[in-house]
């Protein structure tokens, strides 16, 4: 997979534009659509988040683009920063890269990722979304918090183990082996 600090950082964002997006839908449609059509009286999600003039985060209504902008940042900067180096140093841990099946150590790496991202992605969100509208209260935060978590982890690792992660693998290999394919072809065409 990855072989150097660019290819991380590229395999990083392709999972989390996928990622992001994935978290956008199933929070405004699958866990929440339901109560923004009941509050709105609308018939679609999509029409219950434009009468509202927005997705509510931060205490004011954003429009979906700037919601998925702004989940992009956090989750681009912490995958970076702490999901990827932690989750591949924790199935190391368990298993040796070595003797172990490629496909076993990439599925501790995503466990493992999922782990690290879920909760933590959860605490943002919660920030995020919480209700500002009413007072602040850390219990209220850290139970929001707790909430997302039961909401977000059965969908993040199912998503990213059966769906998210093996596109974006797919994809990764489609793209760097060819470029790493036309790299040793340009180089035998120039020692010709």
């Amino acid at each position: 997979m990855p072989q150097n600090q660019f290819q991380r950082m590229m395999f990083a964002l392709m999972t989390v534009i996928v990622t992001v997006h994935a978290y956008v839908f199933y929070s405004l449609y699958v866990v929440n659509g339901q109560t923004l059509m009941s509050v709105t009286g609308e018939n679609t999600v999509l029409g219950a988040i434009d009468s509202m003039g927005g997705v509510y985060m931060l205490g004011t209504n954003l429009p979906i683009w700037a919601v998925v902008g702004i989940e992009f940042i956090f989750a681009y900067t912490l995958e970076i920063l702490v999901g990827s180096p932690c989750s591949f140093r924790l199935a190391r841990k368990v298993f040796d890269p070595a003797k172990t099946h490629p496909v076993l150590f990439e599925t501790a790496i995503i466990c493992a990722t999922v782990g690290i991202m879920c909760p933590a992605m959860s605490f943002i969100a919660a920030f995020l979304y919480y209700p500002y509208y009413a007072s602040f209260s850390i219990i209220t935060l850290l139970a929001n918090w707790l909430k997302l978590v039961c909401f977000n982890f059965p969908f993040a690792f199912f998503t990213q183990l059966f769906f998210i992660q093996p596109l974006i693998r797919t994809l990764f290999k489609l793209i760097f082996v060819r470029g790493s394919a036309v790299d040793t072809a340009q180089k035998a065409h120039k020692e010709a």
